[in-house]
């Protein structure tokens, strides 16, 4: 296989890890008769930052994206994408960085498939239609879209911004720190939105949910799921450019 095919290959698999991991911490806490039914946002957040932490080292192939908006933000940023057996620095470019996106979207679809038949048993006793979907999309706790989308961009932009930024300094704690990352914004604005910041994250989960037969699913709600994709990129976007002047 061509390096530009274990990048994207890299980058579906991480993502599907990251899902995986992700969707089985919502769908633990949310379904009846789990073992960590009922825990709350800290939870959530913690196994999400551990999800991203193995998902790092899972996609170290391709720099481990894992991420539009970081794809994004890297692009614009002119950081190089991947990093293949941590020698072989490939250079950014819009062919490669759309094929990344198209990866990461159809990796987090798989990973959210697979939480689901892990937990398939639990999702049939529910008959909550929100909880169902809280496991697999992000919904905020106040719908007022200008207000969502400002949250999602704010919080990627925190995000990519530090991942432009973190290449100058000491980098010791290695894919750790990104975890860290990922759990402070969830804990300090993941009340407001539930914290897509990731539009893979959010769009592949939310047509796993369409996808797989689950009694009493109801709606995917495609009326909000444009907020957590297109607010994450305008986030990414200007993170990339702020985190580009920065080290300028």
């Amino acid at each position: 296989m061509s390096v530009a095919g274990w990048a994207l290959l890299s980058e579906l698999v991480g993502t599907a890890v990251l899902m995986l991991l992700g969707t089985g911490v919502g769908a633990n806490v949310n379904l009846p008769r789990t073992k960590g039914h009922g825990a709350g946002l800290v939870e959530v957040t913690l196994g999400w930052g551990f999800a991203v932490f193995v998902a790092v080292f899972v996609a170290y192939r391709s720099g481990a994206h894992l991420n539009p908006a970081v794809t994004l933000g890297l692009l614009v940023a002119g950081e190089p994408f991947h990093l293949e057996d941590g020698v072989t620095l490939v250079a950014a470019s819009v062919p490669l960085a759309v094929g990344y996106m198209v990866a990461q979207i159809i990796g987090a679809l798989l990973g959210s498939a697979l939480a689901w038949a892990c937990y398939r048993q639990h999702y049939a006793l529910s008959t909550d239609p929100k909880r169902i979907l809280g496991t697999f999309a992000t919904s905020p706790a106040i719908r007022h879209f200008p207000q969502n989308f400002f949250v999602e961009v704010v919080g990627t932009f925190v995000l990519v911004f530090w991942i432009i930024v973190n290449g100058p300094t000491p980098q010791q704690l290695g894919p750790l720190a990104v975890a860290l990352v990922v759990v402070v914004i969830g804990i300090g604005l993941g009340g407001a939105t539930g914290y897509a910041i990731n539009p893979a994250r959010d769009l592949g989960a939310r047509l796993a949910h369409a996808i797989v037969p689950i009694p009493h699913k109801g709606s995917s709600d495609w009326e909000y799921s444009w907020i957590p994709v297109t607010a994450p990129m305008v986030g990414g976007l200007l993170g990339g450019l702020a985190g580009a002047a920065w080290l300028a």
